[in-house]
C-alpha cells in the first residue's frame, strides 16, 4: 500500500480533478447531441465518419470506463515523465526536494518504467474505443510528454500545459462519436486559457530560482506582477469560451449558474494572491480550481440532462 501511496504522490493524483470533470463534460455532451441511448445492455454503435462499429459487444458504460482510463494512464504517465526529467532542479529547489525521486523515496529508473507503462497501457485503451482516438493517442502523448521540456525554452510553457489538459474534452467526445465538432473545442479552449492561467499563478513561487537556473516561466520573464497580469487575460478568454460555448449550444439557466460560479472561482483566485503576497497561492491552485471544474462539470452535465430527458435511457 506504501508503494501505491507513493506514486499517487508521484503524479499528484489528487490534481486529476482539474482535467477529468471537463473530459465527463465532453463525454456527455456527446451522448446527449447525438441522442445515443445510455443503456447497460444494449449493444452502442457510435455515430462517426470512420463508419467503423466499436464495441460491438458493449456499451458506452465501457466506452465510459476506457476514456477514464485513458484520463489516468495519460496524466500518470505525463507527470511522472516531467518529474523524473527535472529531478535535478526539483533536488536544488528547497520547496521541490521533498518530492520522491530527489527525495530517494522512488529511484529514477522505478520512476522512467512507470511512465512507460502507463503510456503503453494508454494507446492500447484508446485501441478498444475507435480508431481515430488510437491514431491521436500518440498525438497526444506527443503534446503531454513533451510539455516537460518547454520551461528550458519558452515561457510558454504554460499554453502548452494548457494544450495537453485541454484534449480532454474533446478526447472524451471522440471517443462517443469518432469526429470533431466546434463545440467540444470550445470547451477545449476554454481548459487552455483557464490551465495556463492558473498555472502561471502557481509558478510566481518559483520566480527566483528558475531565473537562477535560466528556467523560463511568466513570472521569471516578465515578473510577478506582470505575470499576473498575463494570468488575468487568460482567464478572461477562458470566461469569453465558456459563455460563447453557452450560447453557440444552446444551453439552459443550469449551465450558466455553472459558468457565474466558475467565474467566480477565476475572481477569487485572482483577489486573494497578489505580487508581494503569496501565502495562498496553493488555496488559489487547488481549492479555488477544483471548485471551478466540478461545479461547473455538475451544472452542465445536469442541464445536458434536463434538457434531453427522453435520451437518458437505463436497462
Amino acid at each position: 500500500m506504501s508503494t501505491i501511496k507513493n506514486y499517487l504522490s508521484l503524479v499528484k493524483f489528487s490534481h486529476t480533478i482539474f482535467a477529468m470533470p471537463f473530459a465527463l463534460i465532453g463525454f456527455f455532451l456527446a451522448i446527449f447531441r447525438y441522442k445515443v441511448p445510455f443503456s447497460l445492455y444494449k449493444d452502442y454503435v457510435p455515430v462517426h465518419s470512420l463508419s467503423v462499429k466499436v464495441l460491438p459487444s458493449g456499451s458506452l458504460w465501457v466506452t465510459f470506463i476506457l476514456v477514464l482510463l485513458c484520463m489516468i494512464f495519460a496524466r500518470s504517465a505525463a507527470m511522472a515523465f516531467n518529474r523524473w526529467l527535472d529531478v535535478k532542479w526539483d533536488a536544488m529547489n528547497p520547496r521541490t526536494a521533498i518530492r520522491e525521486i530527489p527525495a530517494g523515496i522512488i529511484s529514477k529508473n522505478s520512476a522512467l518504467r512507470f511512465v512507460l507503462i502507463n503510456c503503453v497501457a494508454f494507446i492500447i485503451t484508446t485501441w478498444f474505443i475507435n480508431p481515430l482516438c488510437f491514431g491521436l493517442s500518440f498525438v497526444a502523448l506527443f503534446v503531454v510528454l513533451g510539455y516537460s521540456y518547454t520551461k528550458r525554452f519558452t515561457p510558454l510553457c504554460h499554453l502548452v500545459l494548457g494544450i495537453g489538459l485541454s484534449l480532454a474534452p474533446i478526447g472524451a467526445y471522440l471517443s462517443v462519436t469518432g469526429h470533431f465538432d466546434f463545440l467540444p473545442i470550445l470547451f477545449s479552449l476554454t481548459v487552455i486559457f483557464w490551465v495556463s492561467g492558473f498555472d502561471i499563478i502557481y509558478s510566481l513561487q518559483d520566480e527566483e530560482f528558475d531565473k537562477s537556473q535560466k528556467l523560463y516561466s511568466m513570472p521569471s520573464w516578465l515578473g510577478k506582477k506582470k505575470a499576473l497580469i498575463v494570468s488575468e487575460g487568460l482567464h478572461a478568454l477562458s470566461t469569453f469560451c465558456v459563455i460563447t460555448a453557452g450560447i453557440y449550444g444552446g444551453f439552459g439557466w443550469w449551465y450558466w449558474v455553472g459558468v457565474a460560479i466558475f467565474m467566480g472561482m477565476l475572481i477569487y483566485q485572482h483577489s486573494i494572491v497578489k505580487p508581494n503576497d503569496l501565502r495562498r497561492v496553493n488555496l488559489a491552485f487547488m481549492t479555488a480550481n477544483g471548485v471551478a471544474s466540478v461545479v461547473f462539470a455538475l451544472f452542465v452535465i445536469s442541464d445536458l440532462f434536463l434538457s434531453h430527458r427522453g435520451v437518458w435511457h437505463i436497462g
